[in-house]
């Protein structure tokens, strides 16, 4: 960064950020106002008189305002200067579009949200012409925002991306549609209930202190075991980290090679097997698979000094000697979800530096080999980040869950924060029953030390790419020692494993690939149920092309990329077998039904 640049632009004490939304406030301060002079009655369209345009500050001089530390050049400041300008004539056309409507008159002027923007949706933003007015101007000042965040002069990337990240938080904070006084939808809501539901709303937010996060489901709708997780299957092995299930075959026949999944460690399992309508594990069974399954404990302070390689140990790596014991084929098909597809890709290429090579097949989920772009995840974790951690708890303790919990919710504000604010403490609503985002919120803690080592290796120095240059359980690793046929699995739109970013696994690999792209994002591009027939994904041989020239020249396909892996799976089997009738063997016998105890055990 050069020495111009300002030391901590992303900080919201910045003038300029407190400068960009001043210079509206007395606007919207009018039409308050002129509220409260109706009596409180929720203001229609036909408004009898409008207040005065307050005059429009000047643009000051930074120059004068911002410390040593952030002045400019100027050519900077002349650009910010114009832009300024552009925001003052824009108000002025906004502050006409008003008057002429109040008039009964059309107008062509309009601040429109960006797409997919749906805090606005509701016809009271547009038809009562004092929140229309207060919705377009915050559209206009947010829209100035990003757009002066582009002029700042910060030379290294991942400082302007940090900027961009603290600007884009700081104006979906400011949003009307997060404040009583100012969201159209509060005031409807109470006047038809009476003001309950203002009531209701306090309590939501009281109870939400209470349990230290917000609710996105209707919570008593689920139990994980009785209609979350409950396809039929059995615990076959367990150790101080994990509980293997054997699930129950749904076919007279199934294929000779038995699957075993690897779900991630963040969170919890039953992601991949939430309702009998779209459980992933159940739709594998149904195609004639048996299928084996890692169910991950939540860990505790007793295992606070677990590391990366005793994960892979007592999970991989000991899930498939259980599973090739038990089954007694050598060669499994071998399915990865998230951050369990590295650790699994980890644990192979561990076994491939010994000499042993279990995987017939390879399956990644959004995954990630290679960490050269993990979008917005990074701007956390950074050398001062790391230092703390490792300081803190890098040789014992935990990474708590509601830290996880936050810092992805953080990614996704609108959707995972301020859309509750609104209906939950707002409107005094009840969420629905939604049992994705009720898995979301049954977050999980992570050893210090695995934590630690995992985010300074992969996420900040992504040496997982570079062949032999991370040591795990003795082995110095190289991915392109495997083999074996993999099937990768991105979506389009995901915010924590970004597409293009997965597709570099196809340059790690050395084996045959295929390469699926699914729509939609990291949880929902996952859980695309094939009976549903819903959104679409693409395909493309072409794995020479950089990530944007496959996208182009790809085939689009209407329906679910399950049906796609089904097929794809059954052309690399080897025939098939009678299903097996029985859990376990003599040395692995039942322990108890699944979905096991470890997935119940809540920490949040």
């Amino acid at each position: 960064m050069s020495q111009d640049a300002p030391q901590d632009p992303g900080n919201n004490d910045n003038p300029l950020f407190q400068q960009f939304f001043q210079a509206g406030q007395s606007m919207a301060q009018g039409f308050a106002a002129f509220f409260q002079q109706q009596g409180g009655q929720f203001p229609q369209m036909q408004m009898p008189q409008i207040p005065q345009m307050p005059q429009i500050p000047q643009m000051p001089d930074l120059s004068q305002i911002l410390p040593p530390s952030m002045q400019y050049s100027k050519e900077v400041l002349e650009e910010l200067k114009a832009l300024h300008e552009e925001l003052v004539a824009k108000r002025a056309k906004l502050w006409e579009s008003m008057l002429a409507k109040s008039m009964g008159k059309e107008t062509d002027f309009q601040v429109l949200p960006e797409t997919g923007d749906r805090r606005f949706s509701s016809a009271d933003w547009s038809s009562n012409l004092m929140f229309d007015f207060i919705r377009q101007n915050y559209l206009l000042h947010s829209k100035y925002v990003m757009e002066a965040v582009e002029k700042l002069p910060v030379e290294d990337d991942r400082a302007k991306e940090k900027l961009r990240f603290s600007a884009r938080q700081y104006v979906d904070a400011l949003s009307p549609a997060n404040f009583a006084a100012t969201n159209p939808e509060f005031v409807r809501t109470a006047l038809e209930t009476g003001g309950k539901s203002i009531t209701n709303g306090i309590n939501n937010m009281i109870a939400d202190l209470t349990r230290g996060r917000i609710t996105m489901s209707d919570e008593s709708v689920f139990e994980v075991g009785r209609n979350l997780a409950i396809t039929e299957g059995q615990v076959v092995f367990e150790n101080e980290l994990t509980q293997l299930i054997q699930y129950a075959p749904r076919s007279e026949k199934v294929a000779k090679r038995p699957l075993l999944i690897v779900p991630p460690c963040i969170n919890k399992y039953y992601i991949l097997d939430l309702q009998p309508e779209n459980s992933w594990v159940r739709y594998v069974l149904e195609q004639g698979h048996t299928v084996f399954l890692i169910s991950w404990k939540n860990p505790g302070q007793e295992h606070g000094h677990l590391g990366w390689n005793d994960f892979l140990e007592q999970g991989p790596l000991t899930a498939i000697r259980v599973v090739q014991n038990i089954t007694r084929q050598k060669q499994l098909d071998l399915l990865g979800f998230c951050v369990g597809g590295t650790m699994l890709a980890s644990a192979l290429a561990v076994l491939a530096g010994r000499g042993e090579k279990p995987a017939a097949t390879l399956t990644l989920l959004t995954t990630m080999l290679d960490f050269s772009d993990t979008g917005d995840i990074k701007l956390f974790i950074d050398e001062q980040f790391l230092a703390t951690k490792e300081a803190t708890i890098g040789k014992g303790g935990l990474l708590r869950a509601m830290e996880l919990q936050n810092t992805f919710n953080m990614l996704r504000p609108n959707d995972l924060i301020w859309n509750y604010v609104t209906s939950n403490y707002l409107k005094g609503q009840t969420p629905a029953p939604f049992d994705i985002l009720y898995w979301n919120a049954d977050s999980t803690n992570l050893p210090g030390p695995f934590a630690c080592w995992y985010m300074r290796n992969m996420y900040f120095n992504n040496y997982l790419r570079i062949p032999g240059k991370l040591e795990m359980c003795g082995v110095r690793v190289d991915l392109g020692k495997l083999d074996m046929p993999v099937y990768l699995l991105a979506s389009r739109e995901d915010h924590i494993v970004p597409w293009h970013t997965a597709y570099q696994s196809t340059r790690l690999l050395g084996g045959e690939k295929r390469f699926v792209l699914g729509a939609s994002g990291h949880i929902a591009g996952v859980i695309n149920p094939a009976v549903k027939n819903k959104r679409s994904y693409w395909t493309n041989s072409n794995l020479i092309a950089d990530a944007q020239e496959w996208l182009d020249t790809a085939e689009e396909h209407k329906g679910s990329w399950w049906s796609d892996w089904a097929a794809w799976i059954a052309a690399h089997g080897e025939g098939e077998k009678p299903a097996p009738k029985t859990f376990g063997n003599a040395t692995y016998k039942p322990i108890e039904p699944a979905p096991g105890r470890y997935v119940k055990e809540r920490v949040v």
